[in-house]
């Protein structure tokens, strides 16, 4: 698809040379889907993505299926990714049942997912934001002695619908509390899409001042109001290495509605192939793989680098 010698390799000082793309559309881009996508569908999904070269495909999350319906076959779907090594493939656990179901299928890196706001954590767990991470604690104690590696999705880090702006200071506060409770990493969410690149380095700043390593943070944008790249580029010139990023731009957040797709795969492997940063994807078979998603689910792509090369109407 991509055309020879595209894009041009032009480096730009000061940033990473490798980058860890976290490819979160099988999770949170099906989740948001009004229809049920079959689980051979998403296994064959997850499949191409990991041979597109993605080092990391988030694959599900065990929640209960009243709650995400979309992804109910948690229990079906990972034993059909056998022959993937499963420090590939992340799934979500909100609480220590959903725990005991991803490790008795043998995950070995799982994720809580908290937010920095009260309205939001209200709205998604039900409870405070103190309340969550009080729930979080045994499951993330219990993962860590089992050996798997625990990653804390933050949400709304930078604005909520309810409230507005989240300040810095309570974001960091929530971001410490994860990693206090033993995270290994952090992944802070623009779950509605409005962070802009001066408030995403300001944020990263904090955490830094905070005790926070940029080693330990990844970022998730959402593109919303057309910021996602720009504010990925922000992260990177602050030294971020893990970026989260939706094949075809999937997703949403069925809690926000406000909430549009994430940032997309293709078009950040365009910008950091570009920038001659190291990622292992291979651009056309990721291309390819978000094309036919996009003819299993009936409508093209908002990826604009996806639309670019497979000449999608």
């Amino acid at each position: 698809m991509t055309a020879a010698g595209l894009p041009m390799e032009v480096t730009a000082e000061g940033l990473p040379t490798r980058v860890r793309i976290h490819e979160v559309g099988a999770r949170d881009g099906l989740q948001n889907e009004q229809t049920v996508v079959p689980t051979e569908i998403k296994a064959e999904f997850i499949r191409r993505l990991a041979d597109a070269g993605l080092p990391t495909v988030e694959a599900t999350s065990f929640v209960h299926p009243k709650w995400v319906p979309q992804l109910a076959d948690a229990e079906q779907l990972f034993p059909q990714l056998d022959g993937i090594d499963p420090h590939r493939l992340p799934v979500l656990v909100p609480n220590e049942r959903g725990l005991d179901r991803a490790l008795a299928l043998g995950a070995r890196r799982v994720a809580v997912f908290g937010s920095a706001t009260e309205s939001f954590a209200k709205a998604n767990l039900n409870r405070t934001v103190d309340e969550a991470l009080a729930m979080f604690a045994p499951v993330v104690a219990r993962a860590k002695d089992a050996g798997v590696q625990v990653r804390g999705y933050l949400s709304m880090c930078f604005g909520d619908p309810w409230e507005g702006p989240v300040p810095v200071a309570q974001t960091v506060r929530v971001c410490r509390a994860l990693l206090d409770l033993g995270c290994d990493e952090l992944s802070l969410g623009d779950t509605i899409g409005v962070a802009t690149p001066g408030h995403v380095q300001t944020l990263l700043a904090s955490l830094n001042e905070a005790g926070i390593p940029t080693s330990r943070i990844g970022v998730h944008f959402h593109d919303t109001y057309g910021q996602a790249l720009a504010n990925a580029f922000a992260a990177l010139q602050h030294g971020v290495t893990t970026i989260d990023a939706s094949a075809g731009g999937l997703g949403g957040c069925p809690y926000a509605k406000s909430a549009t797709g994430n940032l997309a795969t293709e078009d950040l492997v365009w910008m950091l192939h570009g920038l001659g940063i190291e990622t292992g994807v291979d651009l056309d078979r990721l291309a390819a793989t978000s094309v036919w998603m996009a003819e299993v689910l009936g409508r093209p792509s908002p990826s604009r680098t996806l639309r670019a090369l497979s000449h999608q109407e």
